[in-house]
C-alpha cells in the first residue's frame, strides 16, 4: 500500500523544481548512465546536479516513481506528437489518463511541441546515439544524421566505423525530400530502442556515494572542474565526496599484487602514456612491480613518446583505474585509501 495518496504525491511532485526532479531521475538511473547523460551538459549545469544529487538525501518510493512516470509520460506523449501531431496525441493520452491528466502532460511539454522530425535527440549524448543507430543501414543513418545538430552530427559521424562514413556522406549529400511516413517510422524504431534501455529496472541511490560513482566515469577535465567549484562552495562536502572517489593517483594505496594483477590487463603503450604525467610515488610504485625487462621497455617508450596531450594521457590513466576499481569489486585488490590529483596542458 501506498504511504500517501495519489493527489498528494502528484501535489508533492508538482512542487518540485525541475533540478530536484532531475536529480531523482539521475539517481533512479544509476552511475552509468547519469554519466553520460551528464556529459551532455554544460559545466555550471553539471556543477548544479551534482551539488543536488548530494544533497538529496531520501526520496519517498512513491516520489521516486511518480518522478519516473513523469518522466515516461512525456516521452510516451512525445513519441505520440511526433507519430501524428498534437490532436493525435491528445486523443490517445485522453484514452489512456483521462482529459484532465491527458492536458496537464500536454501542458508540460508545450514548450517542445514542435513536429520536428528527431526532436526527442536533440538533447541526447552524441555517443549514445551512435551506439542505437551504427547497425542501422546507411540511408537509415544518412536520415538521422541530416537532422541532428550539425556539432552534435559531426561527432556522431566521426565516431561511425570509418568503412561506413564515406557511404553515409554520400546519401546525406544526395538526399532530397523524405516521405514523412518514412521519416516518422524510423524514427519510431530509434525511440522504441532508446526507451527500452530507460525502461530497464530503476534503482535508486543518491547522495554523495553515488555522486562519487558519477564523478569517476565522467571525463577528467570536467571532474577536475567540478571537484574545484566544489571546494570553494562546500568545502566539507567536497572532501566527502573525494574521499570516495579513485584516481590515478590513488594507485599508491592499490596493495602490491594488485597492481601486478592490474598491470597484466593494461597495454604497454597505455601505461607509457598514463605514466607522463603520473607523480614520482605513483610512477615508483608501478615500475617496482614490474620486471628489469618490462621496466626498461615502458622507460624507452616514454622517452621516444615526445610531448603528448594531456587528454590522452588522462584517457590512459582512465583506462588504468578502470582496471583497479574491476578488480577492488571483484575482491582481487586491496585499496587501503583514496586521494586525488591533476596536472594541466601538454605534459613533455
Amino acid at each position: 500500500m501506498k504511504s500517501s495518496s495519489d493527489a498528494d504525491i502528484r501535489a508533492k511532485v508538482q512542487n518540485m523544481d525541475g533540478r530536484t526532479k532531475a536529480a531523482v531521475l539521475l539517481a533512479c538511473l544509476g552511475p552509468g548512465p547519469a554519466s553520460r547523460v551528464m556529459s551532455s551538459m554544460n559545466d555550471d549545469e553539471v556543477e548544479q546536479l551534482t551539488l543536488d544529487l548530494a544533497s538529496l538525501g531520501t526520496i519517498e518510493p512513491e516520489v521516486r516513481e511518480a518522478v519516473m512516470e513523469e518522466f515516461h509520460e512525456m516521452m510516451v506523449a512525445n513519441r505520440y506528437v511526433t507519430q501524428g501531431g498534437i490532436e493525435y496525441a491528445r486523443s490517445l493520452l485522453e484514452s489512456a489518463l483521462g482529459p484532465e491528466r491527458a492536458l496537464e502532460v500536454l501542458t508540460r511539454l508545450q514548450s517542445s511541441l514542435q513536429e520536428v522530425p528527431f526532436e526527442f535527440l536533440k538533447r541526447a549524448d552524441p555517443g549514445q546515439i551512435v551506439s542505437f543507430i551504427q547497425d542501422e543501414h546507411p540511408q537509415t543513418i544518412a536520415l538521422i544524421l541530416a537532422h541532428l545538430d550539425a556539432q552534435v552530427g559531426a561527432v556522431v559521424l566521426s565516431s561511425l566505423p570509418q568503412e561506413v562514413r564515406p557511404e553515409v556522406v554520400m546519401r546525406v549529400a544526395n538526399m532530397d525530400r523524405t516521405p514523412p511516413e518514412i521519416v516518422r517510422e524510423v524514427e519510431r524504431v530509434l525511440e522504441r530502442k532508446m526507451a527500452s534501455v530507460f525502461s530497464q529496472g530503476f534503482t535508486f541511490a543518491g547522495g554523495v556515494k553515488d555522486v562519487a560513482e558519477i564523478l569517476n566515469r565522467v571525463e577528467r577535465g570536467t571532474e577536475k572542474t567540478i571537484m574545484a567549484d566544489l571546494e570553494e562552495q562546500d568545502p566539507e562536502l567536497a572532501d566527502e565526496i573525494s574521499r570516495l572517489m579513485f584516481t590515478f593517483d590513488d594507485l599508491v594505496f592499490v596493495d602490491d599484487s594488485g597492481i601486478q594483477k592490474a598491470l597484466r590487463e593494461v597495454e604497454q603503450k597505455d601505461l607509457a602514456l598514463a605514466l607522463k604525467a603520473a607523480n614520482e610515488e605513483v610512477t615508483e610504485k608501478i615500475l617496482r612491480n614490474m620486471s628489469e625487462r618490462a621496466r626498461e621497455l615502458i622507460l624507452e617508450e616514454m622517452e621516444f613518446m615526445g610531448p603528448v596531450r594531456l587528454r590522452n594521457v588522462e584517457e590512459a590513466q582512465q583506462k588504468v583505474v578502470g582496471v583497479i576499481r574491476r578488480l577492488e569489486e571483484a575482491g582481487e585488490v586491496i585499496v587501503e585509501g583514496r586521494g586525488s590529483g591533476g596536472e594541466d596542458e601538454v605534459v613533455v
